[in-house]
């Protein structure tokens, strides 16, 4: 199934972010693989994260729960988190 074009900004912006939080200087956004595991393939811990989930929280107004951290373990499914926030939880 082909991605929104909402889905593909979201991506794009999120890795923009974690790009800035963790200052990886070598990557663009464009070239940043989506599927890559934070944790595993990146080395994020949890205090990172933390920090990209607040940064989100203040861009996008939605609240991440901390139990949900262990989920949103690459940039696709932080999109997608996001993106079910966005449009499930309004009110």
């Amino acid at each position: 199934m082909p991605e929104s074009n909402e889905i593909r900004e979201l991506i794009l912006r999120i890795a923009g972010i974690v790009i800035e939080e963790l200052k990886l200087e070598e990557i663009t956004p464009e070239k940043f693989d989506p599927n890559m595991d934070l944790v595993d393939e990146l080395g994020v811990d949890s205090m990172d994260l933390a920090t990209v989930a607040l940064v989100l929280q203040d861009e996008y107004g939605v609240f991440i729960d901390e139990d949900d951290y262990p989920k949103l373990k690459n940039v696709r499914l932080i999109a997608e988190y996001l993106q079910s926030r966005l449009h499930g939880a309004k009110g």
